[in-house]
């Protein structure tokens, strides 16, 4: 019988994952036990993802704003530290500005605008344009930004995210001053030790201070890269892809999972005969077109995949083929064209007119944003996704 569904991406449901927890354990049988309850079975190249959230939490993987504020204090002495492109958000950036914070005398915070790296606006373009400000060259002071534009708040969340910043540093006993610019050597005139908080640019960052003679620059990449007190840590993303855990403390991104992902995959085989493939998945890369914001606040979508889930997607367009190659067919003649056409595809359709239109991702950056949108960021309840028949096609049966 011909099978007349695609991609299934269905949310897992699994206990409330705890430090300490056997996660490899729980996973595998929270997707077996899914399938009896539900009635599925698994296959040969399904997709078992998992939120990085719970792997940091089984891993216990936190840090508190003390952690923070001491590994600030030891690399940048203490005193005045520029604090540059940070992103608006209370759940990714407030606990970690008032650890930074606590590690320093005053902070000069450097704000990008009209909006942060990831799309949190402070302002339009349009607003900037009544006011001929130019944002790739103009520097603006507090006191300028507030003549111009007043106070703000976010769309969505109802925050003014300056004076909340500049609160959340104060209630440190440190001292704060805001300037608004979106060149990284502006932040020079003001101190020569500066942490960039920017995400996916930051190597340009770091590279421009330094050519520009900056004493000492790191990234929030290089924060929190060992254990301080005890405390968790990430030798390759620091402080990156960090969330907030309570006021005083963060969740971060989590490490050393390649042996989990690897250890779900070879228990589901010993189980079930089937060889699927493993992923640990965080924000989804993909952007929202109401308030312009770009999901992707993680380093990376996915930091630890098997090995199957390296490439990119190798597919022919059907409607080019239907409209093009095969226009004078139809019906069970032009089904039976296209269906000989994708068994015979080339290994590599790069460059290929018949792959137009087709999505040239990392298979992990899509399967990522699947799984993301799949889980919600609430009250779900789902933080295993398994994903099935992504990596058929039109011929399979």
């Amino acid at each position: 019988m011909a099978r007349n569904v695609g991609t299934i991406s269905r949310g897992i449901r699994c206990p409330i994952i705890k430090q300490g927890d056997n996660l490899r354990k729980i996973v595998v049988d929270a997707v077996l036990n899914a399938g009896k309850t539900d009635n599925f079975t698994l296959k040969d190249k399904d997709v078992i993802a998992v939120t990085e959230s719970i792997v940091a939490r089984a891993q216990g993987n936190y840090a508190s704003i003390d952690d923070i504020a001491s590994d600030i204090r030891r690399k940048f002495g203490g005193d005045t530290l520029g604090v540059i492109f940070p992103i608006y958000s209370r759940n990714r950036f407030s606990v970690l500005l008032k650890g930074i914070a606590k590690g320093c005398q005053k902070i000069i915070l450097m704000l990008s605008y009209p909006s942060d790296e990831v799309g949190n606006s402070l302002l339009t373009y349009d607003e900037l344009d009544e006011k001929g400000i130019n944002p790739y060259s103009d520097v603006l002071t507090l006191e300028k930004y507030r003549e111009l534009f007043g106070f703000k708040k976010h769309e969505f969340t109802g925050i003014d995210y300056i004076e909340f910043y500049m609160d959340v540093i104060q209630s440190t006993g440190a001292k704060v001053e805001v300037i608004f610019a979106n060149q990284a050597k502006s932040i020079l005139k003001y101190t020569k030790k500066v942490l960039t908080c920017d995400i996916h640019t930051r190597a340009r960052t770091k590279r421009l201070l330094k050519e520009a003679g900056a004493e000492m620059v790191l990234g929030l990449d290089e924060i929190m890269t060992a254990s301080v007190n005890g405390s968790g840590y990430n030798k390759k993303y620091g402080l990156l892809g960090s969330n907030k855990a309570t006021e005083d403390k963060v969740k971060l991104f989590p490490r050393d999972a390649q042996d989990l992902v690897e250890g779900i995959q070879e228990d589901i085989l010993k189980a079930t005969k089937k060889h699927v493939e493993v992923m640990v998945y965080g924000d989804g890369a993909f952007k929202d077109p109401q308030g312009k914001i770009w999901e992707l606040a993680d380093p990376v979508v996915s930091p630890f995949y098997t090995s199957n889930l390296v490439g990119t997607p190798n597919e022919l367009k059907l409607k080019y083929l239907a409209d093009n190659d095969f226009k004078d067919l139809k019906g069970a003649e032009l089904k039976k064209a296209i269906s000989n056409s994708i068994k015979h595809k080339s290994s590599n359709l790069k460059g290929s007119m018949a792959t137009q239109g087709t999505t040239p991702r990392q298979i992990t950056d899509l399967l990522g944003s699947l799984c993301d949108l799949t889980s919600g960021s609430g009250d779900k309840g789902t933080p295993i996704i398994l994903v099935q028949g992504y990596f058929d096609n039109y011929t399979n049966d």
